[in-house]
């Protein structure tokens, strides 16, 4: 099974607001994810978590990281440890990314292992989705601080980059 994990927790403050309550970005998100080839999706929340849930599915599962200001890394700490012991592996994204298109997430996936690790890249820059197989969750919430995310532990493993620059920008958006 293969998780998609939505990180949508941050503040946004040079967006002025949350990220996650930024236009359709939240619910677009998530449908990149599941269309995409995800058998699951998880979006952890933050910052006016109420507000963001209130934007989501009924039934889409949801975690609150309840200290998401302390940068990405709590996010996607939260975010590994809630998944179930069924998952091989999780496809992190984030939900400042509105060009990453399902097509991205669909050529990422193949790489899918507990011992994979995989990301998309965009003219050769590495950036996301990334691939992070069971295998390595432990010492990516070990290494997951501050708004460094995975970035010191994927940077210290043999990643495999997927070419996705054909398809979307990978750019984040921080501002208006």
């Amino acid at each position: 099974m293969i998780s998609g994990l939505l990180l949508a927790a941050g503040a946004g403050r040079r967006m002025g607001k949350p990220k996650a309550l930024v236009d359709d970005w939240l619910v677009r998100s998530v449908e990149v994810l599941r269309e995409g080839g995800c058998d699951d999706v998880l979006v952890v929340l933050g910052a006016s978590a109420e507000e963001a849930r209130a934007l989501l599915p009924a039934d889409q599962r949801v975690v609150v990281a309840e200290d998401w200001d302390a940068g990405m890394g709590a996010s996607l700490r939260v975010g590994l440890g809630a998944l179930g012991p069924e998952v091989e592996a999780a496809v992190v994204h984030l939900v400042d990314l509105p060009d990453v298109v399902s097509d991205v997430v669909a050529r990422v996936i193949p790489a899918a292992s507990a011992r994979g690790l995989a990301r998309a890249a965009y003219q050769g820059v590495p950036g996301h989705p990334v691939l992070i197989g069971r295998d390595h969750w432990d010492g990516v919430i070990e290494a997951a601080v501050g708004d460094q995310g995975a970035r010191g532990y994927l940077e210290a493993h043999d990643v495999r980059l997927v070419e996705c620059g054909d398809l979307a920008g990978g750019a984040d958006v921080d501002r208006r």
